[in-house]
């Protein structure tokens, strides 16, 4: 599925094909964060409890890939150890490549895979790069954002971009010294959401403190996950959403299939490293380069 070999590429657009009609049954979580905020150590601890409460468990996480190298360390499945090895979960690291939004190339079509497989609950962790990290919103049922506790500036990174689009925040470490940070954090996100129209009618965002480390308040979050979904099903929201991440993806493989064309087509190449390197020089502005470059592709 995440290879970009031509003859693997038509195998698995067939295969997703004919496995359509048994995709749709389960809860695709989107999980993002910023780096040290706890996320895999959160997605094993969830994924036991719901192991636990008879849930099969689909993880996908998505590391950074290097720009020098080219290369990812795909540590996510060694930082859930336990959860790998149990019966009913499922762990597929996977490169972020060159792909936005803190998720992989073939990230949607995986989640389909999984689903196929009946596997009840998918989730997708992001890079953990930052604010850009929405993508994944778009392809998942519901968006929860893991912060670490912060020591006295807890709305110091409340960024509407990202902020604006969680269905559940969770403040992870709630523990140890940490534990009344952790707390008066969830307080002052509380307050600030308030202040932030709901993703989804009906539905203000819960804030709560966390621990990964000891379990503390992670069983609660399975009830938000099923409350959620109940809320969205008898609105007629579920359907909606679905519809709406298919939509996404289908503008997705469009730009990505045109940037490719474009790549390819020899009415560009002919001109391409000349306009980039006066583009590079200074002697041709990005802007004039690519109109220029978009002519020929769409004259040849």
């Amino acid at each position: 599925m995440e290879s970009t070999r031509a003859d693997h590429r038509a195998e698995a657009e067939q295969l997703v094909a004919a496995l359509l009609p048994h995709t749709g049954a389960a809860t695709r979580l989107g999980i993002s964060g910023p780096p040290g905020a706890g996320k895999s150590t959160f997605i094993e601890r969830f994924g036991l409890d719901g192991l636990a409460r008879g849930r099969r468990i689909a993880v996908l996480a998505v590391d950074p890939v290097s720009k020098r190298g080219g290369g990812a360390i795909l540590g996510d499945k060694t930082r859930m150890a336990e959860l790998s090895r149990a019966p009913g979960a499922f762990i597929r690291p996977s490169p972020g490549g060159e792909t936005m939004g803190g998720v992989a190339r073939r990230t949607r079509e995986t989640i389909l895979l999984c689903e196929a497989a009946g596997f009840d609950t998918v989730i997708v962790e992001t890079i953990g790069a930052g604010q850009s990290e929405t993508t994944v919103a778009e392809m998942t049922d519901m968006f929860v954002l893991i912060l670490p506790p912060a020591a006295g500036d807890e709305l110091q990174g409340l960024k509407r971009g990202i902020i604006e689009l969680a269905d559940l925040v969770l403040i992870n470490k709630a523990d140890g010294e940490l534990h009344d940070h952790a707390n008066r954090a969830a307080a002052d996100y509380a307050s600030a959401l308030h202040l932030v129209r709901p993703p989804v009618a009906g539905w203000q965002a819960p804030v709560r403190a966390v621990s990964a480390l000891t379990g503390a308040g992670v069983g609660a979050i399975w009830d938000d996950v099923a409350h959620f979904r109940a809320l969205l099903e008898a609105s007629g929201g579920w359907s909606r959403r679905r519809a709406e991440q298919a939509r996404a993806a289908l503008w997705t493989e469009i730009g990505d299939g045109l940037t490719a064309q474009f790549r390819a087509a020899p009415s560009v190449g002919a001109g391409l490293a000349e306009i980039e390197r006066e583009v590079m020089v200074g002697i041709r502005t990005p802007t004039e380069g690519a109109r220029a470059l978009l002519r020929d592709f769409l004259a040849g």
